[in-house]
């Protein structure tokens, strides 16, 4: 079983630690998040991906030089210029000799779907395509796809302004595709698979989809990339996963509470930590406060600083003694 991975993307939901890193290279508790994707993939039988690659391609070329991550064999496809969701599994496809059924996944979702049953699904309806589809509270920020009763696409909007959604089932960025869907893409330019490839599938009454209530985040904007890690240490998706890594140091008199102390990582007396996001190497100072943050690998907190409300601080960066940030971004503007 083969796959196109989607990795190509700047990030920029997450800078500033998206400014020297691939988000999908950011680590999740003990490994980077696209360890954690190959390793869903591998469970349910791939052996084989393309990485669909855009934005700091080095970045997985030197993580993985031997072409291999969890359990699976990578094949690397880098576009010298942005070419879309569609433009970029076609690339990919291509590049890696793809003729198959092969399965696309986005490189920023984390979640339990079981592939396989999406897999017999598609075969079973002889779909062109399928769409695993998930709920959500708000469905504005995605893809909405209402279905009929078999599960064909009746329809694909994209973005729908809020309210006016006629389902909360969205696409939840894997799908199962037949390599005759690559035919349909145009090569040279951009293409959306969302807004072009799908509705033209749905005109033709060749694209399905199945519901799924598994487990799903798209881990690619502060919050959920802090919530991804602890669904994970309160064993939201299974045994609960260690949270202090066994090489952090925390002095006595600091409080960890809720929240993931990476490798490397150095707490003071009298810090508190609460519902945060350590990377490794960073550092905070005595007395210091991180609250629904995260702060980036080598980075280093002052003593009796507060550092509040989803604040995101960059890389090797240093936040002063005694300051105050509430939802900031460190160097700001990032």
């Amino acid at each position: 079983m083969r796959a196109v991975v989607l990795v190509g993307g700047f990030g920029t939901r997450l800078q500033p630690l998206t400014l020297s890193t691939p988000k999908q290279m950011l680590p999740i508790i003990d490994r980077p998040m696209i360890e954690r994707v190959l390793g869903s993939l591998n469970a349910h039988g791939v052996t084989d991906a393309v990485l669909a690659l855009g934005y700091r391609p080095d970045a997985f070329l030197d993580a993985y030089p031997d072409g291999h991550c969890a359990g699976v064999e990578l094949h690397y496809a880098v576009e010298s210029e942005p070419l879309d969701t569609a433009g970029a599994v076609r690339f990919a496809a291509l590049s890696g000799g793809i003729d198959d059924t092969f399965i696309v996944v986005n490189g920023d979702v984390l979640t339990d779907l079981d592939l396989t049953e999406l897999w017999n699904f598609h075969k079973g309806h002889d779909a062109e395509g399928t769409i695993a589809l998930t709920p959500v509270d708000d469905p504005s920020r995605y893809g909405v796809v209402p279905t009929a009763d078999d599960g064909r696409v009746l329809e694909f909007v994209e973005k729908p302004a809020p309210g006016t959604a006629p389902t909360n089932w969205i696409n939840a960025g894997t799908y199962i595709l037949e390599a005759s869907v690559l035919d349909r893409i145009a090569d040279g330019r951009r293409v959306s698979i969302e807004r072009e490839t799908f509705p033209a599938m749905v005109a033709e009454r060749s694209l399905y989809a199945l519901h799924s209530d598994a487990y799903w985040i798209d881990a690619g904007t502060p919050v959920t990339y802090l919530d991804s890690q602890l669904d994970l240490i309160d064993g939201v998706r299974g045994s609960a996963e260690r949270a202090v890594h066994e090489t952090a140091t925390i002095l006595q008199g600091a409080v960890i509470d809720h929240s993931v102390v990476m490798a490397g990582v150095v707490v003071e007396s009298g810090a508190v930590i609460r519902n945060s996001v350590l990377l490794p190497g960073s550092r905070i100072g005595a007395d210091a406060h991180v609250l629904h943050s995260v702060i980036g690998a080598g980075a280093e907190v002052g003593a009796g600083s507060e550092v509040l409300d989803y604040t995101v601080v960059g890389n090797s960066r240093d936040v002063p003694a005694g300051v105050r940030l509430e939802g900031a971004r460190v160097p700001e503007g990032s």
